[in-house]
């Protein structure tokens, strides 16, 4: 699933548009049942932004324009009239380039959904205390892993992030709130931060740790990493049970 890092880097990609007037279409049937084009064609692009997993386009006259990538969504940036196959949801045309979204799932022309997030865990710079004083309202027996992924308290971090940054703080993904003081809450926060904002900077994703390598050896210990669904999503929580010791799952 796309997280943070993957909106901030498309955000980027897509600056090359800002400042110009867009021709507009929406190619595919579903994104043409979502959205009318011509409420955006012709009009000026004025800033494209990242919140959370959500891409935000602002154009003139008030029009605003937002995106999520669910799991399969990916957004690209191409020379204009570059021969194309298949059929993308989005094409922003500009002078000479132009954005393209692929099996983009959400488009709306309104920015509601943004009300219910928390704080950016990419904001620059990121506000801990506002993410810990939404962490400290949850359920008490929540856990650490599924509390993470949870875009109403902290947007941003997906599964593979959740996982990586709990393997980095030596953290198990199956503490709950209740054990797990504010001095750790926080560290796992910023470990997060931390490597996010240094995959966003080198435009990719390092080496994963543990995300997607169940059973195979811990890179730091050796032992076979874990894998189990967690949370009524059942997002599969990846964790090293040496390094990260905590409570077992379920």
């Amino acid at each position: 699933m796309p997280e943070g890092d993957t909106l901030h880097r498309a955000a980027r990609r897509l600056e090359v548009l800002v400042g110009q007037r867009l021709e507009v279409e929406t190619p595919h049937p579903r994104a043409q049942a979502a959205i009318d084009a011509a409420v955006l064609d012709g009009r000026r692009l004025e800033a494209v932004e990242a919140v959370g997993k959500n891409l935000v386009l602002r154009f003139d006259g008030g029009v605003v324009l937002r995106s999520h990538l669910r799991m399969s969504g990916r957004w690209s940036v191409r020379p204009r009239g570059e021969a194309r196959s298949g059929r993308p949801w989005l094409v922003l045309r500009g002078e000479t380039a132009e954005g393209v979204l692929w099996n983009g799932p959400v488009l709306e022309l309104h920015t509601r959904a943004l009300a219910r997030l928390g704080p950016d865990i990419l904001a620059t710079p990121p506000d801990f205390d506002a993410m810990l004083a939404r962490i400290g309202t949850a359920a008490e027996d929540r856990r650490l892993g599924e509390v993470l992924q949870d875009q109403t308290l902290v947007a941003g971090i997906g599964n593979m992030w959740a996982a990586e940054a709990l393997w980095r703080a030596r953290l198990s993904p199956w503490l709950p709130l209740r054990e797990i003081s504010e001095r750790d809450r926080r560290r796992a926060l910023e470990t997060a931060a931390t490597h996010m904002r240094a995959a966003l900077a080198g435009g990719r994703v390092p080496d994963k740790q543990v995300h997607g390598r169940a059973g195979r050896a811990c890179r730091r210990c050796g032992t076979p990493i874990r894998s189990f669904g967690q949370g009524d999503a059942n997002r599969t929580a990846y964790w090293c049970p040496t390094c990260q010791r905590g409570p077992a799952p379920g």
